[in-house]
């Protein structure tokens, strides 16, 4: 996966609590294990007026145009914003596949539910937990400022604002070297692909009964 460092994006505002992950990806789209192609069926029953099946051309479907990713001034965002208890529902890995395909690589809320919030370090994604006060904060200067940043560091820990506020989070060591490495499960199991090939060879060697 890549490496996430510094990133700066355009944040989207979310003002919903409990969203989740049937809302983020609904079922019907779980059949596909490929990880990519997610992105255009992200909060598709918010974000369309018919039915998302998979394989839909989504370039012509008519479009909720009150739902925030259909307002062109969060075009291009990457930053979400969100409310209480955000992923919560089912363990849907789909979720965070269809968050990274659209482009999202911060999530900033008060909490998140454990397996989404896991499953987000797995593919890439930073989920951020601020306090209520915080949030409410980024909302208020988001919702009215057309365009509004933030920056992320991640090895200082921090999100500065436009106006140059420094906001600091807190992330599990292990859990930041990960991201700041780009590595996923495979990734960190390759990192002893040396290991791996000895002991393979030492057990082909000394049970040669099983390979024959």
């Amino acid at each position: 996966m890549d490496k996430l460092v510094t990133f700066t994006g355009v944040v989207a505002p979310l003002d919903r609590a409990n969203v989740d992950t049937d809302a983020i990806i609904p079922k019907q789209f779980l059949k596909s294990i490929e990880r990519t192609g997610f992105g255009p069926f992200l909060f598709d029953e918010w974000r369309y007026l018919d039915h998302g099946e998979p394989g839909m051309d989504c370039s012509g479907r008519p479009l909720n145009e009150s739902f925030l990713l259909n307002q062109p001034r969060y075009a291009g965002a990457s930053v979400l914003l969100a409310r209480a208890n955000f992923g919560c529902g089912s363990s849907r890995e789909h979720a965070p596949w269809a968050l990274l395909d659209y482009g999202f690589r911060v999530i900033i809320a008060p909490s998140f539910a454990d397996i989404f919030y896991n499953n987000c370090f797995k593919n890439g994604i930073l989920p951020v937990v601020l306090d209520g006060a915080t949030v409410d904060r980024l909302f208020v200067a988001t919702e009215a400022t057309e365009g509004y940043t933030l920056a992320l560091d991640l090895v200082a820990q921090t999100l500065t604002t436009p106006d140059g506020e420094t906001i600091a989070f807190e992330v599990d060591d292990f859990r930041k070297h990960c991201l700041l490495e780009g590595l996923d499960d495979i990734g960190l199991t390759m990192q002893h692909v040396d290991a791996i090939r000895a002991f393979e060879a030492r057990h082909r060697d000394a049970n040669p009964w099983l390979f024959s």
